[in-house]
Order: structure tokens, then sequence, then C-alpha cells
């Protein structure tokens, strides 16, 4: 443990020495040739921690407290365990990075649909009225250049939005195809079926949102069960029992820890697919 603090602080002073030499550039050339010598001080060396700091992730602090925890209960346990919360802690963030852009594209799409109404309703062509909604909305995301090229150069629309809407939370621009089909094929007004589409998008949305907020309750809860143990093994040291030297350093200690491992990713894998279900239907 001591070798790993070593390399810790090690770790931290390269980091503050690695753009020195870009600091005496800047200062070279800010200051008329006056720059300070000498090894980085210690609000450079705080500073690139900081820096350093933005740059992890968050699943990155999994590790850190496996480390804190290593160091308080002297076994390396705790350091396996934060490694292997890493990648778990990765995909979970990734996923509601994921959700996120849906959501947001998403609404991208129900404001592409009002404004391409408006443009139609002002008298623009569709095609013309389709390249100012896509330029003032951005809706179309990925496939934005291909749907405005269909647009520009007559071609087939339709099929472009139809490509474009495979990203997620575009799925939208299926309808807006189906509009403009029908309204190209057979004539009918394309404004009242973007009218449609938009209140249906509007209202799919708000449902949606009602959803999360109707489980909101039960995902506070299952974090809350979560944090039971932590909570535990705080209240058995604020007791004296110290639990980190039961838990790691005896055998029926590692049973329960090993049990209570099982029974506490169970627990939480299925309340996510409780949840992860309620929100399918």
């Amino acid at each position: 443990m001591g070798a790993a603090l070593i390399c810790l602080g090690a770790m931290v002073w390269l980091l503050g020495g690695r753009h020195y030499g870009m600091r005496r550039a800047r200062l070279l050339l800010a200051d008329g040739g006056v720059v300070a010598t000498g090894p980085p001080s210690w609000e450079q060396a705080i500073g690139e921690l900081r820096r350093l700091r933005g740059r992890l992730r968050g699943e990155w602090w999994a590790l850190v407290a496996g480390l804190l925890l290593a160091l308080l209960g002297t076994s390396v346990i705790p350091v396996v365990a934060g490694a292997a919360a890493v990648p778990v802690l990765r995909r979970v963030r990734r996923a509601r990075q994921a959700r996120s852009t849906r959501d947001q594209r998403a609404g991208t799409v129900i404001a592409l649909c009002g404004a391409l109404a408006g443009e139609v309703r002002a008298g623009r062509q569709p095609g013309e009225a389709l390249l100012r909604a896509a330029r003032d909305s951005g809706g179309l995301g990925d496939g934005q250049a291909a749907v405005v090229a269909a647009a520009r150069f007559g071609g087939d629309v339709p099929g472009a939005l139809a490509v474009a809407a495979r990203q997620p939370g575009a799925e939208g621009l299926l309808g807006l195809a189906a509009c403009w089909r029908v309204a190209v094929d057979q004539g009918a007004g394309l404004a009242a079926g973007l009218d449609r589409l938009d209140a249906a998008l509007r209202a799919e949305r708000d449902q949606r949102a009602d959803l999360r907020a109707q489980l909101s309750g039960a995902r506070a809860t299952a974090v809350l069960l979560a944090a039971l143990p932590a909570l535990g093994l705080l209240l058995g040291a604020a007791m004296g029992a110290d639990p980190l030297h039961v838990l790691l350093h005896t055998g029926a200690g590692l049973g329960c820890l090993a049990a209570g491992a099982v029974f506490e990713a169970a627990g939480l894998w299925w309340a996510v697919r409780i949840v992860r279900g309620a929100e399918a239907v």
C-alpha cells in the first residue's frame, strides 16, 4: 500500500511537470523572456490534479473507494471489488447517456414537425420548407445531410427520412416520411398531417415522462436499499465493532461478505429488470 501511495504521488508530480516546457514557452512569449525556473509549484500540481479529476469518469471513483477501503482494512479485496465495479458502472453511465441522447433527439424531431408545419402554412414548397425546418431544428441527426440533399435535388425524401429514423429516438421520422409520401402521391394536405403527427409525438413523450416520474419512487427505494450495507458498516465502525476486520480477515466474515455481495447484486438486477419492464410496456 505504501508503494501504491508513492506511485500515486509520482504520477501527480509527473502530471504537474508534463507541460512544463510548454509553460516556459508561453511565459517566454508573454513576458518578454522573463521565465520562472524551478520545479512545478504546489498550486500547479493541485491544478493538474483537478484537471485529472475532470478527465476521470464517474465509474473510476469506485476504484478510488476500493483503494481507500483497502488502506483502512489492510486487504486487497476492496481493490478487486472496485476494479470489478468499474466496467459495470461504465455500462450504466453509457446507458444513461444513450437514454438522454434518445430523449433529446425525440424532442428535436417534435420540433422539426412543428417547424415544418409552420413553414408549409407560410406558403413555402415542401422541399424548401423541409430545408428551413431541418436547418432551424436539427432534428434529423446523422441523417440530416442525406435528407437535405434529397429535398434540395428532388431525391427520395421519404426513403431518406426512413433511414434517418433508424437512430434511437428518431422513430417519429417514420411518421413524417408517411405524411410526406401521402401528400406528394395523393395531394393531401401536408400541414394537417404534420399537426396530427406532432400531437401524437407530444402525447407519447408526455406519457413516457409521466411513467418515469411514477417509477422514480421505485428507483429511489432500490438505491436506498443498496446503500443500507454501507450504512451498516458505518454504524458498526461507530460502535467500535471494526466490521472491516471481521469481513476481510475472518472466515465467517468472508462468507458473509460473499453471500451479501451475491444478494446485493441479485436484488439490484431484479429491481432494474422490474423498472425496465415497466418502461417497456
